[in-house]
């Protein structure tokens, strides 16, 4: 509980007079994290495992933009986004986030860092240390005389701080009635339909097994064509029959002239694959996974459409966050960015890609960064404002001289002239 210690210890001293923030809607916003009923589901878990373990690939990356090229940025926060906690990986980092995600539709980050005074110059520079996941069972929206917003976080461990609400990043899924939170008008997930979907699929799987546990039931009625009299002709006949049962291998009861076996004509009515199947696909619907991305039997056409409705928007929802708290106005300004690099959900074959990169990379229009990042690669320092095109892959500004030079050379006369 070190991390919570100096949390608690940092911002207490800094409280101010605050009362409850306004609502738009009318409501207090108090939101409490609701319950995980629907993840009793295996098609639940699975879908949103399919998203998390897709999300889990990105590569964080602070860039700096300028008009079309891109640079990265290595220092403190690219540290920070590589190694998030103590005890987490980045991949461990986004699988937990987007799982939370999912859990409550709101996730809250906390960045830690310190403040570096250069002594000579009297500047000051932000140094991030870390990105914590937070979990709080209650979210309490707060607002000073001021004007501005905070929050108030109470844990399960009976811990409660209030932090300003522009130092914590924070992703919503579904943000459309509630002014604060994703989810419905109190900040919750709404999951009253798709908790109706989840009850007709238990339903259906609980009959199932009824039907099958009842068919190891009683199957026939043995018929002896003689007369049982009371001197252990009826303990002899049971006798004999259990040891035939016992003794029968091949699923068949062997019987003789005396007995006659009638067999119920059991039809066990089991459901339909077509409709588990609608089933199926009417959850996964709700997390935006077709069957084939939860088999793992799809296409590439079906993976691109995966990635533009389901993962592209939490990819750029990400980004935005992330962007917004870490970097202020000024920072945003000079094109600072958190990018997350799908490198391993680019969705176009290598070879479409590298067709695409010599057609336009030829004529001079790719930054050779671009080409890196249209790979899904990081951007490279070194590679930073330079282009290459097809005059044996000089630098673009270096081309003219290069031909005026094979002009020169040829007493005047270009390539392109005839003789």
């Amino acid at each position: 509980m070190g991390f919570m210690d100096n949390l608690v210890k940092f911002w207490g001293k800094k409280k101010k007079s605050t009362g409850l923030a306004e609502s738009l809607v009318g409501h207090t916003p108090i939101f409490s994290q609701f319950g995980t009923d629907i993840y009793a589901s295996d098609v639940v878990q699975q879908a949103i495992s399919c998203i998390v373990q897709e999300i889990k690939k990105l590569n964080p990356t602070h860039v700096r933009e300028s008009g079309m090229d891109v640079t990265p940025v290595n220092g403190s926060l690219q540290r920070a986004l590589q190694n998030p906690t103590p005890f987490m990986t980045t991949s461990d980092f986004l699988e937990k986030i987007t799982w939370l995600l999912f859990f409550n539709y709101n996730v809250f980050i906390y960045p830690t860092y310190y403040v570096w005074k250069d002594e000579e110059t009297g500047k000051e520079k932000v140094i991030y240390t870390g990105l914590y996941p937070l979990q709080p069972t209650q979210v309490d929206f707060l607002q000073d005389v001021s004007g501005e917003l905070y929050t108030k976080l109470w844990f399960a461990n009976a811990y409660n701080v209030t932090l300003p609400y522009n130092r914590l990043i924070h992703i919503r899924k579904n943000y459309s009635v509630n002014d604060y939170m994703g989810g419905n008008q109190f900040g919750q997930p709404d999951n009253d339909t798709l908790l109706s979907t989840l009850q007709i699929n238990d339903d259906l799987l609980k009959g199932i097994a009824k039907a099958m546990r009842a068919s190891y039931q009683v199957n026939g009625v043995v018929k002896y064509n003689t007369m049982l009299d009371k001197d252990g002709s009826m303990e002899k006949a049971i006798k004999d029959f259990d040891k035939k049962l016992q003794t029968s291998e091949s699923g068949f009861l062997p019987a003789d002239l005396r007995a006659e076996i009638t067999a119920f004509n059991r039809k066990i009515q089991m459901v339909d694959a077509t409709t588990l199947k609608f089933i199926d696909e009417k959850i996964l619907r709700n997390y935006g996974v077709a069957l084939c991305i939860l088999t793992g039997d799809y296409t590439k056409e079906q993976y691109e459409a995966f990635y533009q409705k389901t993962l592209e928007p939490i990819i750029i929802t990400l980004s935005q966050a992330f962007t917004k708290i870490l970097f202020t106005d000024n920072e945003r300004s000079y094109g600072n960015k958190i990018m997350f690099y799908p490198k391993n959900l680019i969705f176009m074959s290598t070879s479409e890609t590298l067709e695409m990169i010599r057609l336009l990379g030829d004529s001079g229009t790719l930054y050779e960064n671009e080409k890196r990042t249209a790979l899904g690669l990081r951007p490279l320092p070194e590679l930073a404002g330079r282009r290459m095109q097809s005059l044996n892959y000089v630098d673009v500004d270096l081309a003219p001289q290069y031909q005026m030079q094979r002009k020169n050379n040829q007493g005047g006369k270009t390539g392109n002239e005839e003789e």
